[in-house]
């Protein structure tokens, strides 16, 4: 056997390995420096020297599955003993894996429910606002969504619907009753709301308590000051997803394209108060590819279909797509994308979110996540109020 793997350790047969994660293991072994936040930083890499690398012994072949099972994330182990060795010429083409928002969304409402369960015990139900102003059919698919979920965990959900030709000044004085309304433990407005409406200032309205969307300027600030309980539901579900590779955050090379308020700016916040090195790329970035190429996990959040291609993304990396594009082909079918060419990305990644399918579904989760956050918050002030532990419901009559 020859090439790189022999030049480390000589390998024979047994257990079949990937083989850049092995090289890795192999190499921190021999320099007799094991630390578990390096190996958990790589995932499932290309073949580039077209080898595999077996364990020759037991014992060595314990030793490396040893290190292994430190990783966080899951490997495959391919028992066979023809064809160990992958020849020199072929090239091996690597399928990411594929980071499943239902699966992961799934285990994030088990955790809410159960916290729904906790708070209900003393007599605390949370209970979500749902805000929306003018006829929009897709909002109205998103609230069935939320509502569903919600119902689902044991959130209380209720809906607020107001005509497209309200005034401002009636808008605020509705949310300012909303905020003073003790049963009420979280508000979310809906987008897009009539282009008369500000936003903003509706937004701003929202008492940075009950604000589960996490887009008050407060609930922005306390990101920069590391406090992580509550955030934009978007970015907080796409550092999650970056958090179900196994990778260890601190350090991590990140590179995030767009920087929206709603997205991209908050996601970058959210990576630096983990610890991670981020280069924010945006529509005045002269090359995002020089910074994406180098990066260990790409975000990319545009609106703008086939922006990212495998040749744009460093092997092993991991890639959370979060644009959502409704594009039509050569057939007049049209099909939601992302920003990134999936196909392409997925022989290079390491790790990728497919569209729809991933940074959605665990969005959803997240508000639900954030409501159960604001009734806990809620219910500290009460108690800081009236100096003693608040066990009486408001959601009960």
């Amino acid at each position: 056997m020859n090439g790189i793997v022999a030049d480390i350790i000589d390998f024979e047969a047994d257990d079949v390995y990937d083989v850049e994660l092995i090289v890795r293991v192999l190499l921190i072994l021999q320099s007799n420096k094991i630390r578990k936040s390096v190996l958990e930083k790589y995932s499932s890499a290309v073949c580039n020297d077209g080898y595999y690398l077996i364990a020759d012994t037991p014992k060595n072949q314990i030793l490396i599955c040893n290190i292994f099972k430190s990783l966080k994330q899951d490997l495959e182990f391919i028992k066979n003993k023809k064809n160990l060795i992958c020849p020199q010429n072929k090239k091996v083409k690597m399928s990411a894996n594929i980071l499943n928002g239902k699966e992961i969304a799934h285990d994030i409402f088990e955790e809410v429910s159960l916290k729904v369960s906790d708070l209900n015990k003393i007599g605390w139900q949370p209970m979500l606002l749902s805000i929306k102003v003018g006829e929009n059919p897709a909002v109205d698919l998103y609230i069935r969504n939320q509502r569903m979920k919600a119902e689902q965990v044991g959130i209380v959900f209720e809906e607020k619907q107001f005509t497209e030709d309200i005034s401002v000044n009636v808008l605020l004085a509705a949310i300012a009753s909303f905020n003073v309304d003790p049963k009420v433990t979280g508000i979310i407005l809906q987008r897009p709301v009539p282009e008369n409406i500000p936003i903003k200032s509706l937004q701003k309205a929202i008492h940075p308590l009950k604000d589960v969307e996490g887009m008050h300027p407060a609930s922005i600030g306390n990101i920069v000051y590391n406090e992580l309980e509550l955030g934009p539901c978007t970015a907080m579900a796409s550092v999650e997803l970056l958090r179900r590779t196994g990778n260890d955050l601190k350090g991590l090379e990140v590179v995030v394209i767009g920087h929206s308020e709603i997205v991209g700016k908050p996601i970058a916040f959210l990576l630096m108060a983990e610890g991670a090195t981020v280069t924010v790329c945006h529509h005045m970035t002269k090359d995002f590819t020089v910074h994406s190429k180098k990066a260990d996990a790409v975000f990319v959040a545009v609106g703008k279909s086939n922006l990212i291609t495998g040749k744009m993304i460093k092997p092993g990396a991991t890639l959370i797509d979060i644009g959502i594009n409704r594009i039509t082909d050569d057939n007049g079918k049209s099909r939601i994308v992302g920003d990134s060419d999936f196909e392409s990305c997925s022989k290079t990644a390491g790790w990728i979110t497919p569209v729809p399918g991933g940074v959605g579904p665990v969005t959803v989760s997240c508000l639900m996540s954030n409501t159960v956050s604001a009734a806990k918050r809620l219910k500290k002030l009460y108690e800081t109020q009236f100096q003693s532990p608040v066990e009486s419901g408001f959601g009960e009559n």
